[in-house]
């Protein structure tokens, strides 16, 4: 009994987490979310030689932000850019990046 409610826990925690991915690939971009595109494809079917970010862990989208925030990652374009957006902003376009497709 004990087993089979641990299942269905489970079983709710992964269906709530695929409905608030889906939801969140659905919802609109949070600001700033979009200046993004212009140099990494959001979708697969454009080939572009900046690296992909759409599907990563927002985790580490967050930490290498912030690291071209600080000037600790080197970039020609990217440090400007982050320095433009707060933690929130940062932590906001990162979760919604990370569930495109």
């Amino acid at each position: 009994m004990r087993r089979s409610r641990s299942i269905l826990r489970a079983l709710r925690g992964v269906a709530l987490g695929f409905l608030v991915t889906t939801a969140a690939a659905a919802a609109e971009p949070p600001a700033g979310a979009t200046s993004c595109s212009g140099c990494h494809a959001l979708s697969a079917k454009v080939e572009t030689p900046v690296p992909p970010i759409r599907g990563r862990d927002p985790a580490e989208i967050v930490a290498a932000m912030r690291q071209f925030r600080s000037g600790e990652r080197p970039s020609t374009v990217m440090g400007r850019i982050a320095k433009g957006f707060s933690d929130d902003e940062i932590q906001a376009i990162a979760g919604w990046v990370a569930v495109q497709h």
